[in-house]
């Protein structure tokens, strides 16, 4: 039963009101002429007296109402979307509503969490369109009590009620009159519409919550039935018919409750093709740039990526799909796990030998029997007899794998874990299915199989990831034109590790989901993290503290490995990219800084109990921190200032060497001599600076000679400045200067100056210039002292 809205009743009755008003003027008029002949009608209106303008004022008052309400309508552009979407909801309810409530379906895990999910989807869509049909029923609402306030205006009754106005107004009051039957009938069906879309609404968030029940108490069901048991003892004798759910019927069910899953949930999806797509273009584009420069034999120690990344890019792709949709259907979950296996089998054939591909085989065998078995829709019995062989077959065969392991397959610690874990679960598996734990059966059996495909998968992915890095750093050196070899055996030490992190947890998440555990101890371990605890006046939460030292560690990472990126090692060797140093130092310490301040702002730490800290801070820096403190500023202004840059030659006192480091309390030099000499960042603002490479890497060398008289000056002159000018290091641009100074009868001194392009070789070119003109003048037979 539709119940009406009052404030519709009221305006129905104000418009019938004001019609029933107009239409008996004339009547009025006529059985009351004498009356109105002589009677004043001022005291019906407000004190001042009213002008033709005053009521045109009011009646554009009326109009401008009135107006509102095709406007107002118009802009419920959502009306349609939302019956559209309403439909759609209501198709995925009762298709939800009949998969939970057949008694005969078994029970499917993987189906039983994408249904939760999916009504979690569904209850946030609904819970939005209730929210706007409630606004715009509140715009609706303000409008028609605008109407109704008319009502009260002196001088609206006056125009309607008097024959004198109804003349005076005739055009006005025609134009009105059309425009309420267009403003009635907007108001009705708009009413309407909203009352029915939201009666809707409400129906489907109840129909959600009693579903959601039901999806509760039948995962709830997955634990404790599936300890009890569930069928007969397999050496039992079934009785009367089982039958099959057949292959089409299952397939067009999966298919359309798939459907609607993903018509729901798309977010994560576009964001693991996004990932995936970056990583191809990325190793794509580094091959290329290596193939161009004919410098790919640098990467053929690689084993895993090629210059066209397509397979191992699709690996990625279904490797990570199951962490991108946990709760997603278990047709799609096969779908990914049988594409992931035929593309790994792809991958395997070349890089395996045969002693160790074709135990790749069966597995992948023992992995897709399952998966068909149920896609087949088999009766129950013939399903149980065939995962028993299955069980059997994969507990003999990991058995025998784990006993041919090798010393060089150990090191793979988290492929032999699982390895471990896939053997267990298979002899868990036949014992249920032996004694009619059925969905315990199913439940190890896929898990175990799924978890060494995850860990094979995983592991070739973190792989992978530390190739792409070392890829990335050869690369740019090439591009750079640095030195191909560098020491990179540190820095993919810690990427492996970091890898190995992320694809551990990874996986685990992809195993407790398929136990069913996920859910549970994702709920109590927030819980512990979220618990607010109280030490005196100081309040925290573990979570807080976690996402600190988090984002703390992830911004030291990132500064750590960002010069590698770019190909810089902080090679002794490397003598011009100053610029590029200064700006990757200045780069990190953007991201130490900015990681701490993010850090302290997203762990809800309490700022007035840091500051409390900051404060004692300054006392102990007041104390004994002054040097400590001292040298931390100076180094910031070393780094901004660019007194003195990474690759610079300077002179500090009487040491001089490049500078190799510039840290956050003391900078390292590269003496000549091999030596690192390591300065306090206050010392070096403090003292003099001699920055030879400030502004340019020239410098200017000096040679001094002792030749014997006789010889012909303008000759030793043009021989001199010939050897100078010839050499590819000396900067010609500022012309040598050669003097020649008489000591005595018998000799005169020669001094020589140029300019020598890079100061690195500045020693070798005075060397090689001093060799050729001792060459030259030999063979002149001028004799040097």
């Amino acid at each position: 039963m539709t119940i009406k809205n009052p404030f519709s009743i009221a305006i129905h009755l104000t418009i019938s009101l004001v019609m029933v008003l107009c239409l008996s003027v004339s009547t009025f008029a006529q059985k009351n002429k004498a009356m109105d002949k002589g009677q004043d009608i001022s005291i019906l209106s407000d004190s001042a007296t009213l002008t033709k303008g005053d009521y045109l004022i009011h009646l554009e008052k009326v109009f401008e109402t009135v107006n509102k309400v095709p406007v107002t309508v118009g802009s419920f552009k959502k009306l349609n979307p939302i019956t559209a979407h309403l439909t759609q909801d209501e198709a995925a309810l009762a298709l939800l509503k009949n998969r939970l409530t057949q008694s005969e379906r078994m029970l499917n895990l993987q189906n039983l969490q994408m249904d939760q999910t999916l009504l979690k989807e569904l209850q946030t869509n609904n819970k939005d369109c209730l929210s706007d049909l409630d606004e715009y029923e509140k715009e609706l609402r303000e409008l028609k009590t605008e109407i109704l306030n008319l009502r009260k205006d002196t001088v609206l009754i006056k125009l309607f009620t008097l024959p004198s106005m109804r003349i005076m107004f005739k055009d006005q009051f025609a134009e009105l009159q059309k425009k309420r039957v267009v403003m009635d009938s907007l108001l009705k069906t708009t009413t309407s519409s909203i009352n029915n879309l939201q009666a809707r609404t409400s129906a489907n968030l109840i129909n959600i919550k009693e579903l959601m029940y039901l999806t509760d108490n039948q995962l709830g069901a997955v634990s404790i039935k599936a300890f009890g048991k569930e069928r007969r003892y397999l050496w039992e004798s079934a009785s009367g018919k089982t039958r099959g759910v057949g292959f089409r019927k299952f397939i067009n069910g999966e298919q359309e409750i798939s459907g609607y899953y993903f018509v729901y949930t798309r977010s994560s999806r576009f964001l693991l093709f996004l990932t995936c797509a970056t990583f191809f273009f990325w190793v794509f584009f580094n091959f290329r740039s290596m193939k161009q420069r004919d410098r790919l034999e640098a990467v053929d120690d690689f084993s895993l990526l090629s210059p066209q990344p397509y397979l191992i890019t699709f690996i990625m792709l279904f490797t990570l799909a199951p962490i991108f949709d946990l709760m997603a259907p278990a047709l799609y979950i096969e779908s990914v796990q049988i594409l992931l296996a035929v593309l790994l089998t792809a991958f395997f054939r070349k890089k395996l030998s045969s002693k160790l591909f074709y135990p790749w085989c069966i597995f992948v065998l023992l992995l897709l029997a399952p998966v068909f078995l149920r896609l087949l829709g088999m009766p129950p019995r013939y399903q149980r007899w065939l995962l028993l062989f299955l069980s059997l077959s994969s507990t003999i065969y990991g058995v025998s794998i784990l006993k041919k392991i090798d010393e060089q397959a150990k090191k793979y610690r988290m492929i032999l874990l699982t390895g471990f874990i896939y053997t267990i679960f298979a002899v868990i598996a036949t014992l249920c299915n032996i004694f009619g734990r059925f969905t315990l059966t199913q439940i190890f059996y896929s898990t175990g199989v799924n978890s060494l495909l995850n860990a094979i998968s995983l592991t070739i992915l973190a792989k992978v990831l530390v190739e792409a890095f070392l890829l990335q750093m050869k690369s740019s050196r090439i591009r750079k034109g640095y030195p191909e070899y560098f020491d990179w055996h540190p820095v993919i030490a810690g990427l492996k590790r970091l890898t190995g992190v992320g694809a551990t947890i990874i996986w685990f998440v992809i195993f407790t989901t398929n136990l069913n555990i996920f859910n549970g101890l994702y709920e109590s371990l927030m819980e512990i993290l979220n618990e607010k605890r109280t030490i005196g006046n100081f309040s925290f939460t573990f979570g807080g503290i976690v996402l600190f030292l988090g984002i703390i560690w992830i911004a030291n990472f990132l500064q750590k490995y960002i010069a590698y990126f770019f190909g810089d090692t902080g090679d002794d060797g490397i003598e011009d990219n100053k610029g590029e140093r200064s700006k990757l130092l200045i780069t990190r310490l953007v991201l130490l800084i900015g990681g701490f301040l993010i850090a302290v702002a997203a762990s809800g730490l309490p700022i007035d109990k840091i500051t409390v800290i900051l404060g004692a801070l300054g006392v102990g820096i007041g104390l004994g921190l002054q040097n400590i403190v001292s040298n931390f500023v100076s180094g910031i202004i070393l780094i901004f200032d660019k007194t003195i840059r990474i690759g610079d030659v300077v002179e500090l006192s009487n040491k001089k060497g490049r500078v190799k480091e510039i840290g956050v309390r003391a900078s390292t030099l590269l003496s000549d001599e091999g030596a690192e000499i390591i300065i306090p960042n206050g010392a070096i603002l403090s003292n003099n600076i001699i920055n030879w490479t400030l502004s340019n890497n020239q410098m200017r060398i000096d040679i001094s000679l002792t030749i014997a008289k006789p010889f012909n000056s303008t000759e030793v002159v043009h021989q001199i400045r010939d050897i100078i000018t010839k050499n590819d290091n000396v900067f010609v641009n500022k012309e040598p200067v050669i003097m020649i100074s008489p000591v005595s009868k018998v000799n005169s001194s020669i001094k020589i100056y140029f300019w020598c392009k890079d100061i690195s070789n500045a020693d070798l070119t005075r060397n090689i210039i001093i060799a050729q003109i001792f060459e030259t003048f030999e063979e002149k037979e001028i004799e040097i002292l």
